[in-house]
């Protein structure tokens, strides 16, 4: 079993929230035998809480793998946070494609989901699920209350942080919610419990919102890389990074000068490029020195069928050997990527660029049946299995011990880069980086450095691609760079068409569940999924 540095994976059952997500109509009153009155007053729960409140992206329930979910309406497994927010940031994009037919899975990929989609139903309860535990430890871990419940010294000053944390988990909801929906209903610490219609606020409002949190918890947060798991400063620099950087989608107002300043701060701090990229995406990445913030995985601590288990089983089927990725069962036989996604590689092979991390034998380049796991390359990335490798620690081999980088340095690299495109900064800086980038991509070798010349936008776009393929970047990048919708970038599957073909603007939001519209009369439907 692998060692960590934080002790956050425990699930905690010392306190239930009855966070009922059926529509945005939220009961937030504790209840069970233990209240949360008698939870806060001794510290000794204190990490518990916090631990469910990162393990909300990780994990679907309360007991593990399945069977006391936390949201309802959807398969436990299913309904998993990080495996719907890499169905959204990925299914609907030239990166990845999906055989199974689970209900409208396919209507992502496709381009022709509508405000029905269980999935994106999923999604959205996940995220306000998370905000509600968020604001519920908030609420209750304020100086007053503190000092009501008799915490006091060093525990006083590990309170303010677990705070600090609790705000960041909540921003990062509320930018996913912001990033994926526009405008959102909004609900924070300040609101009293009970029942009651969050009023939707503007997408611009939640923007504002997200980054004053960002700024006021900066003071009370650890500083880079203090413990791996937690929420850091440098945590909460990228998320202002990618918030910046995306501005002028969610405001209309480029900000892409501050994405250069916080990017910056990143870059300064004790981060480091892991020296070879696969090692990555190993059952042991928690090692590494260039993952910012994780959602952390351990084949005995967060059992479940999503997450990081989804990903890893999903990548392979047909003739690939199970055995290479840690794994028991043949696989789950459910991603492959488009023929437009390799060829952003002039290299498919692997044998230059690492990132290419294809399986191609018995597959074709060719997805000429969406139903059908030969039907396109495979992908090798994330392995249940060490830099060493030893196997994970889940004697069954089912669940996985491999962290999901949501945050690292090599992306923040190319955001700075972008910025400083974007912003008409200094052009040398960003190729160094980008430079940087690819010179760990080709395992130190420089042959596959570029030159002035060939850095612009659009090679960012493509790079950002290539190095990030599976870590929930790609629907927020096409949609920042106007490649999403339309007719400008097309990928197989794309709007239903085997080749590819235009889809609409308005696709560049996901609609809100059909489920809120019908319960909650304060809020208002995205345009074009009436």
């Amino acid at each position: 079993m692998r060692i960590r540095h934080l002790k956050l994976l425990t699930v905690i059952t010392v306190i239930t929230l009855s966070v009922t997500i059926t529509s945005c109509k939220k009961n937030l009153e504790p209840i069970g035998q233990t209240t949360t009155a008698n939870v806060y007053k001794d510290f000794g729960n204190y990490q518990q809480v916090l631990g469910k409140l990162y393990n909300a992206y990780a994990i679907s329930g309360q007991q593990g793998p399945a069977g006391n979910a936390d949201i309802t309406g959807i398969d436990e497994g299913f309904g998993n946070y990080l495996r719907e927010y890499f169905n959204m940031q990925e299914l609907t994009t030239d990166e990845a494609q999906i055989v199974w037919n689970d209900g409208t899975v396919h209507t992502l990929h496709d381009g022709t989901w509508n405000n029905q989609c269980e999935f994106i139903r999923a999604m959205y309860d996940r995220i306000y699920y998370a905000i509600s535990i968020d604001n519920e430890f908030i609420r209750n871990t304020t100086d007053a209350q503190l000092a009501a419940n008799g915490i006091t010294g060093s525990n006083l000053t590990l309170a303010r942080q677990y705070r600090a944390e609790a705000r960041f988990l909540r921003a990062l909801s509320y930018w996913h919610a912001i990033d994926l929906y526009g405008d959102v209903p909004f609900v924070t610490d300040a609101d009293k419990v009970g029942v009651f219609f969050p009023t939707q606020k503007p997408r611009a409002f939640v923007f504002s919102y997200i980054e004053s949190e960002l700024k006021a918890i900066d003071g009370d947060l650890g500083t880079p890389q203090f413990s791996y798991g937690h929420a850091d400063q440098g945590a909460e620099w990228t998320l202002l990074t990618k918030l910046y950087l995306n501005a002028k989608v969610y405001t209309g107002t480029d900000r892409s000068t501050d994405a250069v300043t916080y990017a910056k701060k990143v870059i300064g701090a004790s981060y480091a490029l892991e020296p070879h990229f696969k090692n990555l995406f190993l059952a042991d990445n928690n090692l590494s020195k260039e993952i910012i913030f994780p959602i952390e995985s351990d084949g005995i601590h967060t059992q479940g069928y999503g997450g990081m288990t989804y990903i890893i089983h999903a990548q392979v089927g047909g003739n690939m050997d199970k055995n290479a990725f840690g794994i028991a069962s043949g696989g789950w036989a459910g991603l492959r990527t488009t023929p437009q996604y390799v060829a952003l590689f002039a290299d498919p092979s692997g044998n230059t660029d690492k990132r290419a991390m294809f399986f191609t034998n018995g597959q074709t380049l060719d997805i000429a049946d969406e139903y059908t796991f030969n039907d396109g390359y495979a992908i090798t990335k994330f392995k249940n299995i060490t830099s060493t490798g030893a196997v994970g620690s889940d004697p069954t081999g089912t669940f996985v011990d491999t962290d999901y980088p949501m945050f690292r340095l090599a992306d923040v690299y190319l955001m700075y880069a972008e910025a400083l495109l974007r912003s008409g900064g200094d052009a040398g800086t960003a190729l160094t980086y980008v430079n940087m980038v690819r010179t760990r991509a080709y395992d130190g070798d420089v042959s596959g450095n570029i030159n002035a010349g060939q850095l612009n936008l659009q090679f960012i776009l493509d790079e950002r691609g290539r190095e990030l393929l599976f870590e929930g970047h790609r629907r927020t990048d096409l949609i920042r760079f106007g490649q999403f919708t339309g007719s400008t970038y097309v990928w197989q599957w794309k709007g239903a068409a085997h080749a590819g073909t235009s889809i609409a603007d308005f696709r560049n939001l996901m609609p809100i569940p059909s489920t809120d519209i019908i319960n909650n009369p304060t809020l208002k439907q995205n345009p074009g999924y009436n």
